[in-house]
């Protein structure tokens, strides 16, 4: 049986692990993990890219070192990019989805475009700042220099692999982020990026997932002492391959792949564009074998975790854990809507909460378990309010929450989300990102038959775990929606 090497990389860490069959589970080992540290430079944020690079590398190196393996895959978070010149050189560091630099950007395009509504009814896409459609428009019209010398973009994950083989495409699932592709043909809108003041040109070729880009590079097997292998295009955004992890049966279940994060949603066959799912700001993303994933991006634990690194910084060095235990034992006296735009960037994410409730009238929390308290039970409130707009725009009765990816060892979220849903809520697998990314490098190297028993051999490995509504966490559910209009 085959070996893949999976690289996962999300917005704050990285890992690489080795996936196998084994005893008719889909298992796997972690090789090397790192932090992924955006870097501030005169105003402007950037990912570290070539860092990046390097711990592809040492990932490699280090899984030859336990044993080799026969393929690569590599996911990321969404929307970003680089852009190559005409020798194929990175023109310049790609921009981190956080820096300011498309604040305002999406009223330009819409002026230019014949509308907001105009824009969601040819994409299906969510609007927020930092779709990729935007970023490129601010590319066009401020940074010209950069943009003028480009003859191609790729997406993260696209642009790892074409620094491995030379390779330039754009994967369906990542493309699908952009807001420049149609939703219903999954080819680019050309003549919306156009008018978006962006040359189409730049635009690669989009390729299915399980699409193999090519083998690694002669130089880069060489500078690493491995044999070449080839690397697959996997669902190349993350969500897509955690999505692909799932392992139950869709039918009556909406996931949570929930991280810095929350996209709440179902698979379904066909796009939801619509004037409801418009109003609602709903997003059609693709999935494997051009699924629709149909989901709501929700602010995820980026908000607990800024507010730990901000209490860290006043003399409180508190683990999770020790978060959970707090606000479980503060009152309740607080909610916020999470997707308050003041709470997108870096910053003194406390005194943010404080701000907020006092602009809705609010009681402010006055310690940190309460803050904690105020934010795990938002985030399961916004939860209960999606899954109601998710019912209401599918005409589907769900009765099941299955929350994935690491917030799903945030067993406090979990707890509180049943309840406040109330509805059984499903955690696991904690590393469906990963495991989604083993599968389809499995399926692409036929070594599995298809996704359906990967699922199979996901839900055997047993890292899944029931809640039940037990009526312990008890939120007023109406005064949260009236702060929602506020």
């Amino acid at each position: 049986m085959k070996k893949v090497l999976a690289f996962d990389f999300g917005a704050s860490n990285g890992r690489a692990l080795i996936g196998e069959v084994k005893e008719g589970k889909l298992v796997y080992t972690e090789v090397h993990r790192f932090s992924n540290d955006p870097v501030l430079i005169n105003g402007t944020l950037y990912w570290d890219f070539l860092r990046l690079i390097h711990e592809i590398k040492t990932g490699i190196v280090k899984a030859k070192q336990a044993g080799g393996f026969d393929s690569i895959g590599i996911d990321t978070w969404g929307v970003d990019y680089g852009l190559l010149d005409k020798k194929g050189n990175i023109i310049n560091t790609p921009y981190h989805y956080r820096d300011l630099r498309t604040e305002g950007a999406m009223e330009k395009v819409f002026d230019l475009c014949g509308g907001k509504q105009e824009v969601y009814s040819r994409t299906g896409i969510q609007f927020m700042r930092f779709n990729t459609l935007f970023q490129l428009h601010v590319s066009a019209t401020e940074d010209k220099e950069a943009y003028e010398k480009a003859e191609s973009m790729l997406f993260i994950p696209d642009l790892m692999a074409y620094v491995l083989t030379g390779e330039k495409v754009a994967e369906y699932t990542i493309a699908s982020t952009s807001q420049m592709l149609n939703p219903f043909t999954g080819e680019w809108d050309r003549d919306l990026v156009k008018k978006a003041g962006v040359n189409p040109d730049l635009l690669p070729k989009i390729v299915p997932s399980g699409y193999v880009y090519g083998n690694v590079k002669a130089d880069i097997c060489e500078e690493l002492g491995i044999e070449s292998v080839p690397v697959i295009a996997v669902c190349t955004h993350d969500t897509g391959s955690a999505v692909a992890a799932v392992p139950g049966e869709m039918d009556n279940c909406c996931y949570i792949s929930c991280g810095t994060w929350s996209l709440m949603g179902v698979e379904l066959d066909k796009p939801v564009v619509s004037e409801e799912s418009f109003n609602e700001n709903f997003t059609n993303e693709g999935g494997y074998n051009k699924s629709i994933r149909f989901l709501k991006n929700i602010m995820g634990l980026w908000i607990i975790q800024e507010s730990r690194r901000r209490w860290e910084k006043e003399g409180e060095s508190l683990t999770f854990a020790q978060l959970a235990e707090m606000a479980t034992e503060a009152k309740s006296v607080c909610y916020i809507d999470p997707d308050y735009p003041e709470f997108d960037n870096p910053g003194n994410m406390p005194e943010r909460i404080r701000e907020f409730c006092r602009k809705t009238g609010q009681q402010e929390p006055a310690t940190i378990g309460e803050t904690a308290r105020c934010i795990y039970e938002s985030l399961a409130l916004k939860y209960k309010y999606t899954l109601e707009s998710i019912e209401k725009l599918t005409g589907k009765k769900f009765n099941a929450i299955n929350i994935i990816g690491g917030g799903c060892k945030a067993e406090i979220l979990c707890r509180m989300t049943a309840d406040i849903c109330g509805v059984k809520v499903v955690a696991g697998p904690s590393e469906a990102t990963a495991l989604g990314n083993i599968a389809v490098q499995m399926i692409a190297l036929g070594e599995i038959k298809d996704l359906k028993q990967a699922k199979q051999m996901i839900a055997l490995g047993g890292d899944v775990k029931e809640y039940l509504p037990e009526g312990k966490y008890v939120a007023d559910y109406e005064r949260f929606k009236s702060i929602l209009n506020k």
